[in-house]
């Protein structure tokens, strides 16, 4: 039988916490086989993001094209694009693609790097939205793609949530990561409804790449043939044990990553 297969489509960290990294960590840690195309080089640790480079787009366009040629995704995981003729390359080389897609709407840093340009969110929702299976904003990115201040209640996150399902997703999953209290609830909002999943929020500064980690697990989770509500339940637990045994890491001298391997490989 073949291996269960996943594409990521993003930016290097070379930290190796975040991006493409983080990603084929991800994929790894419930048994699936990772590809890559890297859209971006980027210079940084776990204290900041020091340099930005871009990969040209018909570069993007060919590895994308010789993974799909070769090695067909069961699912393709988008993080960080960068720039509007970045995001073109990507929607035009998974046309005909039919599988799974996560799109993590990369906008920010942990270290509050800016890792989008303004001129490339119009480009991001005509062009990519539409193709997602699950779009995995955090609360500051809803927020920035529907143009309107950060949500601050449930309420406003579901709300937030189905006004961009009028984007064109299949599910939008609104992450609790930048809410307040001890419980982190993220919120998997559909046409059929609203999925709550909750853990306990972990006190702890190095979270590194969660974001990126978890939209891989999902999008491994859908690879192997989960349903979204599924899939977010076991990928919330294992981000949970991640960040918690991250804490012993000992990585870098700033936010550090999490630990992917916790649990072992599924």
């Amino acid at each position: 039988m073949r291996k269960t297969t996943a594409l990521t489509i993003a930016g290097s960290d070379s930290g190796g916490g975040a991006g493409i990294q983080a990603d084929l960590k991800s994929f790894a840690a419930f048994g699936v086989y990772g590809t890559s195309a890297i859209t971006a080089i980027t210079a940084q640790n776990t204290r900041g993001v020091f340099g930005v480079s871009s990969v040209p787009p018909e570069m993007i366009a060919a590895q994308i094209a010789a993974v799909l040629g070769d090695i067909p995704p069961d699912a393709v995981k988008i993080g960080m694009l960068g720039d509007a003729a970045t995001i073109e390359a990507v929607a035009g080389a998974l046309d005909g693609h039919a599988g799974p897609v996560v799109l993590d709407p990369v906008m920010v840093a942990k270290s509050g790097d800016a890792l989008l340009a303004e001129e490339a969110m119009a480009a991001l929702t005509a062009r990519l939205l539409p193709r997602a299976t699950i779009l995995t904003p955090n609360l500051p990115e809803a927020a920035r793609l529907l143009g309107t201040g950060v949500a601050r209640s449930p309420g406003e996150t579901v709300a937030q949530g189905r006004a961009l399902l009028e984007l064109g997703p299949r599910a939008v999953l609104m992450k609790g990561g930048h809410a307040a209290g001890p419980v982190c609830t993220d919120r998997l909002v559909t046409r059929d409804g609203v999925t709550e999943v909750s853990g306990p929020r972990i006190d702890t500064p190095h979270t590194h790449g969660t974001g990126c980690s978890l939209s891989a697990a999902l999008a491994a989770l859908l690879a192997r043939g989960e349903a979204p509500e599924a899939a977010l339940a076991r990928a919330q637990a294992w981000l949970g044990g991640a960040i918690a045994a991250g804490r012993g890491l000992g990585i870098g001298g700033g936010q550090g990553p999490v630990d992917h391997f916790h649990a072992g490989v599924a």
